[in-house]
């Protein structure tokens, strides 16, 4: 039997790379939780709420923390400036919040932005809520559409540092009823409803409930140290870097359990609306969904007007339709919807019975009202432009203005067709006769009977019309 030979120099090898392999550091996996030590850089989801919040944003945002689970962010932070918008939307948002794996932080950036209506509460539903200088949040008070505002609650007292330098306190804001509550029933219940949501939020994140509900009855607003000071809001930040190092190392619930964030290497990441979404926002716009209501209806109008035409009656077709999905995401207010219809069809009807603007008159108004409640205008951007509203009106109103010209022109003109227009014209008369004979009108030649005698070429004037016999005497 043969015995290999010992081989010294792959004995050594084989010796060195166990060595150095028991020596190498191991890579850890990234995580969330953990200080910053050791944990490999990840990534931050950047989402930009801006303007009015509607289906389009609600969309955007949501979509937006999806996609941060899914890709392994480590946060999410929605950069806030925003006057308010649909409670619909709003919800959708803090749903998506409340369901997030990823710790979500709502900043109010940059100075001079605001937090105001839905943007407090989907500050109050965050894990972390940083505001920049220069900003504010509040006046969180719901609205009902197509009404005023909900009348305020006195408000919850505060601690002393919020009261006025005089010692009294804010009074009242009016329009309570019997026993302390605030107007009728329905706002009644509209206000408490917000109520409970938003205490709701603030018992969550452990912030305080009693300037959320204030918010809500009152319509309190606070500035960004007041905010602060008041525990509102966790962090003051000058800009994304600034945020995400005072953050750093702080504890938020997620879920049913603790994180510690990790934040300050964390590189950012702006995530922007897809094409959808971004073709919502342009379709659920107030004003662009009433200009193609408006080019719906008058493009089915003029391919009723030219059968055959095609072109505005395709258009007109896409545009309503369009239009009718917008109403149907947006809050319409139906009965503005109807008063515009109503209005368009007695301008139209003008056309066909002139009734020298009684019809055309009565429908500009029930357009213009129906135009003015047509949506929300008590909430921030969900208004129609009034400009738009005019000039539509005005349009209208030349409309109306020139058929009530033209009718009252053409009537004080003779009558050109008929019998009533044979009266005064002339004809040639054919043959002599002393009272009974015949003439030749319009080409044709008539039974014509005068008390003058006439003779052959002579020029007569019809005086009158009696079934197929004309009376003429000499012109």
């Amino acid at each position: 039997m043969r015995f290999p030979r010992p081989r010294p120099w792959r004995d050594s090898a084989l010796a060195l790379f166990l060595v150095l392999m028991s020596a190498a550091p191991r890579a850890e996996p990234p995580a969330i939780s953990g200080g910053s030590t050791g944990v490999v850089p990840g990534t931050a989801s950047l989402l930009e709420i801006k303007g009015a919040i509607g289906p389009a944003t609600s969309r955007y945002v949501t979509r937006g923390i999806e996609a941060a689970a899914r890709n392994g962010d480590r946060l999410v932070i929605l950069e806030l400036d925003t006057p308010g918008g649909l409670d619909s939307a709003m919800r959708d948002i803090i749903r998506a919040i409340l369901a997030s794996p990823v710790p979500v932080v709502s900043y109010v950036s940059p100075p001079g932005a605001r937090a105001a209506s839905a943007g407090t509460y989907i500050l109050y539903a965050s894990h972390v809520a940083a505001m920049a200088p220069a900003t504010n949040l509040g006046a969180a008070t719901p609205v009902s559409i197509g009404g005023d505002a909900a009348p305020a609650a006195p408000p919850i007292p505060l601690p002393t540092n919020t009261r006025k330098a005089d010692g009294d306190s804010q009074p009242p804001a009016g329009g309570e009823g019997k026993g302390g509550l605030p107007g009728d029933a329905m706002r009644h219940k509209l206000v408490n409803d917000a109520v409970a949501y938003i205490r709701g939020l603030a018992e969550l994140r452990r912030r305080n409930a009693d300037w959320a509900e204030q918010a809500v009855r009152g319509a309190a607003s606070l500035s960004v140290t007041a905010a602060r000071d008041q525990k509102v809001i966790d962090v003051v930040a000058n800009d994304i870097p600034g945020l995400l190092a005072g953050i750093d190392g702080r504890e938020v619930q997620v879920g049913d359990h603790t994180l510690k964030l990790a934040t300050r290497d964390l590189r950012v990441t702006r995530a922007a609306p897809d094409w959808r979404t971004q073709l919502l926002a342009v379709i659920t716009n107030p004003t662009v969904a009433y200009g193609l209501m408006l080019i719906g209806i008058w493009g089915l109008l003029l391919e009723g007007y030219h059968p055959g035409a095609v072109l505005p009656g395709v258009v007109g077709a896409i545009c309503l339709l369009v239009a009718l999905f917008a109403f149907q995401v947006l809050s319409v207010n139906y009965a503005g919807l109807a008063l515009v219809v109503v209005g368009i069809g007695m301008i139209v009807a003008e056309f066909f019975f002139p009734t020298y603007g009684s019809l055309g008159i009565g429908g500009l108004i029930a357009f213009v009202v129906g135009s003015l409640i047509l949506f929300d205008s008590d909430v921030p951007g969900m208004g129609v432009g009034r400009p738009l509203i005019a000039a539509f009106a005005a349009v209208g109103a030349v409309a109306v203005a020139g058929i009530v010209y033209l009718a009252t022109r053409f009537r004080r003109r003779p009558v050109a067709t008929g019998a009533q227009g044979m009266i005064g014209a002339s004809t040639e008369v054919v043959g002599d006769f002393p009272g009974r004979g015949h003439v030749r009108y319009g080409g044709e030649l008539w039974s014509a009977r005068g008390q003058a005698s006439l003779r052959a070429g002579d020029i007569a004037r019809i005086v009158k019309v009696e079934g197929l016999t004309l009376w003429v005497e000499p012109k």
